[in-house]
């Protein structure tokens, strides 16, 4: 399965979400699975980005639906990357 890096920030709403309800991040989780992909790993990081997330979706469609769904919130923004293994990067050269 196709899998994608999802790089987020919070704005400053999605900072006082989080900060009042810390579980809504895994139900966001729930609701990506409800539109068709998979978050594979999480992880919440310092610097530029507040979260980086490897997701597994069927197709570069369901994640553009995905992205976009959840960019529509205002809670947070998103640049999404295709990602593709090393060894199938090499054997493609």
């Amino acid at each position: 399965m196709p899998t994608y890096i999802m790089l987020s920030r919070l704005t400053p709403e999605g900072v006082s979400t989080i900060k009042n309800n810390p579980q809504r991040i895994r139900e966001v989780n729930k609701e990506v699975e409800q539109l068709g992909a998979t978050v594979k790993a999480q992880w919440s990081t310092l610097g530029r980005y507040d979260f980086v997330n490897v997701v597994e979706a069927p197709d570069d469609i369901t994640m553009a639906r995905v992205s976009l769904e959840l960019g529509s919130r205002g809670t947070a923004t998103y640049e999404t990357l295709a990602a593709f293994p090393v060894d199938d990067f090499i054997a493609s050269l």
